[in-house]
Formats: C-alpha cells, structure tokens, sequence
C-alpha cells in the first residue's frame, strides 16, 4: 500500500495544529499561575526563615549578587546555593542564612540553613523535598533519631565545612539514611558558603 503526499501532508499538519493549541494553552495555564506558584515559593522560603533563628526581632535581607566563590564553596560539598540572607538582629548582622539543594533519595531536597557568625549551624528547615512518605519524609518533619535528637535539630550548632558525615558525627534516622545524608550535605554546604564569607 502506497502512501499520498496528500495524505502526509494532512496528517503533518492536523499534529502540528494540535501541537501550537497545547502549546498555547500550557503557556495560558503558566501564565496564570505563575505568580500564584512565586507567591506560594516566596511564602515557604519566608516561613523556613524564621525557622532557623530562634531571636525574634529578625529580619532576612536577600544578597543580591552571591559572590562566585560563595557558590563554588557550596557546590564542591555537593549543595546547589540558590539564595542567599542576611540575618539582622536588632540591626545587627548575625550570620547567614542559605536556600540550598542537594540530592536526597528520590529527588532534591531544597533547604534553608541558617549559620550564624562564629560559622555555627543556627537551624535547618526544608522548604521543599520529594521523599518517600514514612521513610525519607521522617528526616524532613524532623522526627526523633536512635539518640533521640531530630533529623534537623541534630545540625544546630555543629560548625566545620565537609566535617559533618553520616553514622560518625550525624545521627540517620532509621530507614532514611540517604534523606539524612542529603541534609547533611545541604548542611556542609551551607557552612562551606558561611565560610567563604569570611
């Protein structure tokens, strides 16, 4: 059976105006939803904030423009530095705190870690993480690890860029060991940044 160029030509250009009216509605759909999405983001990040100082006169201004040195200290211990804040206490500069993602067990797990001036590790709450419910997302609701600490309280006050490490110095939460080691890696990241600073 031979096949018409007619017939190609009809069938080429039904898909191709299938094609541009998805293509044009997807884009609708993202332009309506776009600055509801940003908001929602803008409102997480906020919250995870005012989760890692415990001082309440706080204020978080963003760094503008992160120095390169600051990313590449945070990406060779394995986290993505996205954003960064200025924590001010009454005014006062007190430390860092830094929107990181690193890889957890089934996908990223993206991270606000707060670090204070003497580089010590203040507070880490997830802002966003796709792990798997009852297992991964134990770390990330910051459930009680073997010694009785949270997943993420356990970071609080830890300092030392790339010292912190699994089942030596960080507690895993049982069964969730690669989320564990996906915050740790966040959190060495974050103190890698910290120190690049200084």
């Amino acid at each position: 059976m031979k096949i018409e160029g007619k017939f190609i030509f009809k069938v080429a250009g039904t898909l191709t105006a299938i094609s541009l009216v998805v293509a044009l509605l997807l884009g609708l759909t993202n332009m309506l939803t776009a600055d509801k999405i940003a908001a929602i983001n803008r409102q997480k990040t906020e919250e995870a904030l005012a989760k890692v100082v415990s001082a309440a006169d706080c204020e978080f201004p963003p760094v503008e423009e992160i120095p390169q040195a600051v990313i590449d200290a945070a990406n060779a211990q394995g986290g993505k530095l996205s954003e960064m804040y200025e924590i001010l206490v009454g005014g006062e500069n007190a430390g860092y705190a830094f929107k990181i993602t690193a890889s957890g067990s089934q996908g990223n797990i993206e991270m606000i870690v707060g670090v204070d001036a003497d580089l010590a590790v203040t507070g880490v709450s997830i802002v966003k993480a796709s792990e798997t419910a009852g297992i991964g997302s134990k770390v990330i609701d910051n459930e009680a690890t073997s010694a009785g600490t949270g997943a993420l309280d356990q970071f609080v006050g830890k300092s030392g860029a790339g010292t912190l490490v699994v089942k030596q110095n960080i507690d895993a939460v049982t069964g969730a060991t690669v989320s564990t080691k996906g915050v740790t890696k966040g959190v060495n990241a974050a103190l890698a940044a910290a120190e690049a600073m200084n």
